[in-house]
């Protein structure tokens, strides 16, 4: 009997190594294969097209985002990159996703709601301030906000609301919103008529179907349009706005262009300047989903037309203006992203005047989110989807 329990025993340690190996190899394995989740694939050309100055390629820098909404590329040349659930991730040179950052305000993520666009401050370099607007719940509705924080490697910290919009309301559309700091350093916010609540985007007392100006801390401008008036709320900069979902500086002038929505037809391109109303619901290039008339008509004194309007509608989101060498002829134009049409369009400017229209990349049949320039003189795009991409428009050659 001693012989087999000591025979019965001796397995116990070898049983204890082995075991010990199993569960090393799995946590090797579960550590590559994050890794290997993680890591970028090598950037491959998707697509090419011939365009009116010369054959461009688009590249696929990164996927598997969900419906990502904005992008803003850091100093150290990696990107910011919404998705509209509630995450904010940092894709780096090499296009390797990371895991979400902690420190994201909640969002309202139902319909067209979620964390929208994204920013960096002026002062990055100093203080590493990051903005984000996003739909905030509120007391079961839903309003735009933007907050504040700082980036500070995989987290946001010190995050502080500086804007809500005013009223929340019912509903899960229209929220807007596009971040465009101006050159004196104070922010732009696009916002949306909440879709149900149209006719308050005529009233100054409210933030409905409005462009607002606040400084970094959330404060008002002094000069802004309305400020000091007991009839109207001190931040909006202008007003009679549908759905905003493009801004950008004009790289000359540094005027804020923006585009909205329609609704069947009438998306718009506006110059938009300071106390101006731009018409909305009164005046549309477009009519109601029922094909009834809105409003009473396209023009009426006192409102602004737009530069350009599309019937059909395009459902445009995301804009650029670009300055950059790769295309030395295309300086100078607006590029305009397009869900319902997915296609990306360039705008061909005279001053404030569009002289020619292009359409490009209708081949990829993708629902174009979000537009903008990078560091490199390309073109980066956002598509929306499940399995949403950021991809890179360059030269063929």
């Amino acid at each position: 009997m001693p012989a087999l329990s000591q025979r019965t025993e001796r397995p116990r340690p070898i049983l204890r190594r082995m075991r010990a190996l199993v569960l090393l190899a799995a946590a090797v394995a579960t550590v590559a294969f994050g890794a290997a989740r993680s890591a970028a694939a090598p950037a491959q050309p998707v697509a090419s097209e011939r365009t009116s100055h010369g054959e461009v390629r688009v590249v696929e820098i990164a996927r598997g985002l969900e419906h990502p909404w904005g992008l803003a590329f850091l100093p150290d040349g990696r990107i910011l990159v919404t998705e509209r659930p509630g995450r904010l991730r940092i894709i780096d040179r090499g296009g390797a996703v990371s895991e979400p950052l902690s420190g994201v305000p909640a969002v309202h993520a139902r319909g067209q709601g979620g964390l929208l666009d994204v920013a960096i401050g002026p002062d990055f370099a100093r203080d590493r301030s990051v903005f984000l607007s996003y739909a905030e719940p509120a007391d079961g509705n839903a309003r735009t906000a933007v907050a504040r924080a700082v980036l500070d490697g995989q987290s946001l910290r010190d995050l502080r609301v500086i804007f809500r919009q005013q009223p929340a309301t019912r509903g899960n559309n229209h929220f807007g919103s596009r971040l465009v700091f101006a050159r004196d350093g104070t922010l732009f916010v696009t916002l949306g008529d909440r879709f149900g609540y149209r006719e308050q985007a005529q009233s100054l007392r409210d933030h409905i179907g409005t462009v607002v100006r606040i400084r970094a801390d959330g404060a008002v401008p002094d000069d802004n349009p309305f400020a000091g008036r007991g009839d109207a709320l001190p931040q909006i900069w202008s007003y009679g706005h549908r759905n905003v979902q493009g801004a950008a500086l004009h790289p000359q002038t540094g005027k804020l262009w923006t585009h909205e929505h329609g609704a069947r037809g009438g998306d718009e391109v506006n110059v938009t300047e300071a106390g101006r109303n731009y018409g909305w619901p009164v005046i549309t290039h477009g009519v109601d989903y029922s094909g009834a008339t809105i409003g009473e008509g396209t023009h009426k004194a006192g409102m602004e037309q737009p530069l350009v309007h599309w019937t059909p509608s395009i459902a445009p989101s995301g804009m650029a203006f670009y300055t950059g060498d790769r295309w030395p002829q295309w300086r100078g134009s607006l590029f305009v992203g397009a869900l319902a049409a997915r296609m990306l369009v360039r705008l061909e400017l005279d001053g404030e005047r569009v002289v020619r229209e292009e359409r490009l990349l209708t081949g990829l049949r993708e629902r174009i989110r979000d537009v903008r320039q990078g560091p490199d003189g390309s073109i980066y795009l956002l598509t929306d989807s499940r399995d949403g991409r950021v991809l890179r428009v360059e030269p063929a050659d």
